[in-house]
């Protein structure tokens, strides 16, 4: 399996570790640490350095209750990190539901739009389908950031969660974009509760049915807090163990803030396989 974006095809045969750079003052795990450009650059490139496969980058938060960001703000933030960190070698995807950014990210040579809105916003859809290759992640969010922890879904998740891509996905492609550009997130914690979203996980072979890549966001939620008991910035292990749990049901692609410590796992995952091959989908580099 592959991943079409805009400067690169992405190898799915080998999972890939997709690093976080929040260019936000209000991340809700590492907000403000690299909120200026210099910072977010040294990020990116300590990022490519660790192993990352692809950088996420992201000039707004969208934690819990957090307010939207201007679009000359997000810009701001945003597009001075991209015009440096595109010469790093590396696929690269903007975290974006404005369709303003998604067309000035890619006219710079930004590879995916990572978008928690699944391309709702008004115009965003018509901004992936007017760009020739650009990879797209099309996630599942329930309400609005503002308010979705307060409303949480109700019922069975993992049924709705698909069927919402599903539709997402066939829009999509209806305005031309191709099956092979497209990549999905259950987007946990997006408005679930704690059970939905690790029921997310125990069935996530019910999404990669689907055949699309499937991206799964665990690193430092609080999901992970709340069975632990451990706050934000002592989730390493619990992240660790959600990605490796992710890959094992066939995520390609985990979205994490700790790469280092998450290539060092996934390797140890691949060892395990490369000696029983037959019985595990998935090997890391």
């Amino acid at each position: 399996m592959h991943w079409q974006t805009s400067r690169y095809q992405i190898d799915l045969s080998r999972p890939k570790v997709m690093g976080i750079v929040n260019v936000t003052p209000d991340s809700f795990s590492d907000g403000g640490r690299y909120a200026s450009t210099g910072a977010a650059v040294q990020h990116c490139e300590k990022l490519v350095v660790d192993g990352a496969h692809i950088l996420d980058i992201g000039g707004e938060s969208s934690r819990p209750g957090t307010p939207p960001v201007p679009l000359e703000e997000e810009l701001a933030r945003v597009l001075p990190v991209l015009r440096e960190v595109v010469a790093l070698g590396i696929p690269i995807s903007v975290d974006t539901y404005k369709p303003e950014v998604m067309r000035e990210v890619l006219d710079l040579g930004a590879d995916i739009i990572n978008d928690i809105w699944a391309l709702r916003q008004p115009g965003a859809r018509d901004a992936i389908s007017a760009h020739p290759a650009c990879g797209v992640c099309l996630m599942h969010m329930h309400g609005e950031p503002q308010t979705m922890q307060r409303s949480p879904m109700e019922g069975d998740a993992v049924p709705q969660v698909r069927a919402f891509l599903e539709e997402a996905t066939r829009t999509l492609r209806e305005g031309g974009v191709d099956a092979a550009r497209i990549a999905w997130d259950p987007g946990i914690g997006f408005g679930k509760t704690v059970e939905q979203n690790f029921a997310l996980l125990a069935r996530q072979q019910e999404l990669v049915a689907s055949g699309y890549p499937l991206v799964a966001g665990w690193s430092r939620k609080s999901s992970l807090g709340n069975v632990t008991g451990l706050p934000v910035n002592e989730r390493l292990a619990p992240s660790l163990a959600a990605a490796l749990l992710a890959v094992e049901r066939g995520a390609q692609v985990v979205r994490v803030h700790d790469v280092k410590e998450t290539i060092a796992a996934l390797k140890v995952h691949s060892a395990m396989i490369a000696t029983d091959p037959d019985n595990h989908r998935n090997s890391s580099s």
